[in-house]
């Protein structure tokens, strides 16, 4: 079978495995099965046209050899296509031709989708679907390989052997197999909806062109698949190269020569609950305040993504750099990524650079399908498919910091760093290599602080209105008052870039009231 033999013979490792564990899910599921029970949704999209050859491969391979002539095999399992008023004609075209080609049993449905659905299942016996939905599609959001259908829809088993294929995986199959695809993916087109939101991907725009007409690259050449949909948007002008382009590609560095104003967000129920204690917040402020950034404030959040959003959105547009730690991971109270990403108004998408890292961290054994009991949905999704969706970031803002003393890259997204450390010692570790990246990437670290601090035993009534006078007249300094204890001594600390600004200060209180009445803290 000519599917098989060609990724046998490739030297891609990264393709061989998708392929395997791919195959392995559709062998199982003709195993459990009969072939009048299965069906396979066709949108004539890169990602359906993969399935489908799966799917012809893993028929092959599940019948054998023996049963093959002259190299090929009907293709018995039912073909769903739902025909809309908004599809491209390019699609249909493909779909039509494509069904022609395979002798695929096409039942076309020209209704609604859940309707139409319920209507041939009704009217079939179809107990599974083939879908090639990939983790980081809006479809996506809690699927599993074997996932049955949601609440409200028809009965049916959700089957999905690509799901923690990537951008770069389906393209890695489609140009290995040499299969045919819709012509659209050569016109710049990277993710196809509707005629009425879906235009060429800009960041194909070719700028080389020597007319005024706009020319695009094939979508296999889009090198960054987390913006595979950055073409999913409204037509609101005929132009798309320039002003798009600007769009898809904000600029993290705006303030990267004032980098005055920092925040913190930690994210964590435990915390809140007084289960642990934050520790790494009080650290992260010592150490911006030795880099000369000032930090506004520390939110501490519930695991709960609309806070997460919330908040990044609002300390984002305020500061020049937001941290954020804990909620990082691929547990179900692991929502900062998810939060970060409503944000910015963008979705999670898969990112195969994080992955690599992910798979070489965790070991080569997680790569293979461990989902040996479909039925079985309580059970512990399979090892890829956690490290897929653990490797889901930001699309269109994410930008990683590599660097080798770090197991994994820090995440940046603009003006927002993630931070995964869960210790002090991890935190040391990680604002180490973080600074050094700024440092290296031309941002100018400001000038630290420098700070004094008086002891007293005036009455917080006695030194309350000198210390506001003193406050107006020394609006640059940083002028705070505590104590320790209620019976212990008033503190007042002063903060500033300038030293001679501090002692002018202090000067200025001694003349308020009198030398003695304050002592300097070592």
């Amino acid at each position: 079978m000519e599917i098989d033999k060609a990724i046998r013979e490739s030297d891609d490792r990264r393709l061989k495995t998708k392929y395997n564990n791919a195959i392995n899910v559709i062998q199982r599921t003709l195993a459990l099965y009969s072939i009048e029970e299965v069906a396979f949704s066709f949108n004539g999209g890169k990602d359906s046209t993969v399935l489908l050859h799966l799917l012809r491969a893993g028929y092959f391979l599940h019948k054998g050899e023996q049963s093959c002539s002259n190299g090929s095999l009907t293709f018995p399992i039912r073909t769903i296509y739902f025909e809309s008023n908004s599809a491209f004609p390019e699609i249909n075209s493909f779909t039509y031709d494509t069904a022609s080609k395979y002798v695929l049993q096409l039942d076309i449905i020209r209704s609604d989708f859940k309707s139409g659905l319920e209507a041939l299942l009704n009217a079939k016996p179809i107990r599974a679907i083939f879908l090639g939905v990939r983790i980081g599609d809006p479809t996506a959001v809690g699927q599993e390989q074997f996932s049955p259908s949601s609440p409200g829809w028809p009965p049916f088993m959700r089957v999905n052997p690509i799901l923690d294929w990537s951008y770069r995986d389906v393209w890695a199959f489609i140009l290995t197999c040499k299969v045919q695809y819709c012509s659209l993916y050569d016109q710049g087109y990277t993710s196809i909806g509707s005629i009425h939101d879906t235009v060429p991907n800009a960041l194909l725009c070719d700028s080389d062109s020597s007319n005024n007409q706009e020319k695009f690259k094939p979508a296999y050449m889009l090198s960054d698949g987390r913006l595979e949909r950055a073409g999913r948007v409204k037509k609101v002008s005929p132009s798309i190269c320039g002003t798009a382009v600007a769009n898809v590609m904000d600029n993290v560095d705006s303030h990267k020569s004032s980098l005055l104003k920092a925040s913190a967000i930690a994210v964590g129920d435990e915390i809140l609950f007084g289960t642990i204690e934050d520790q790494l917040g009080p650290s992260l402020c010592k150490k911006l305040h030795s880099i000369g950034w000032s930090v506004s404030q520390i939110a501490v959040l519930q695991n709960d993504i609309d806070s997460v959003a919330e908040e990044v959105e609002r300390q984002k547009a305020s500061h020049d750099m937001v941290f954020v730690y804990g909620g990082v991971g691929p547990l179900h109270s692991d929502v900062t990524l998810a939060g970060v990403a409503k944000a910015f108004g963008v979705r999670l998408a898969p990112d195969e650079e994080f992955e690599e890292y992910l798979r070489q961290l965790i070991g080569d054994h997680c790569t293979g399908d461990r989902n040996e009991q479909p039925y079985n949905l309580g059970s512990q999704e399979t090892f890829g498919i956690q490290i897929s969706q653990m490797a889901l970031l930001p699309e269109g803002t994410t930008e990683l910091l590599h660097h080798d003393k770090l197991l994994l890259p820090l995440i940046k997204c603009q003006n927002v760093i993630i931070l995964t450390a869960t210790n002090v010692t991890e935190l040391d570790k990680e604002w180490n290599c973080l600074i050094e990246l700024l440092r290296s990437g031309g941002l100018s670290l400001m000038e630290p602080y420098t700070s004094k601090s008086l002891t007293t035993n005036l009455s917080d009534l006695e030194a309350a209105q000198p210390l506001s006078k003193l406050c107006l007249e020394f609006p640059d300094l940083h002028i705070g008052c505590y104590r320790k204890s209620r019976q212990g001594p008033l503190i007042i600390s002063f903060e500033g870039k300038d030293q001679a600004r501090i002692e002018a200060a202090i000067e200025s209180l001694f003349k308020k009231f009198h030398r003695g009445a304050f002592s300097e803290v070592v």
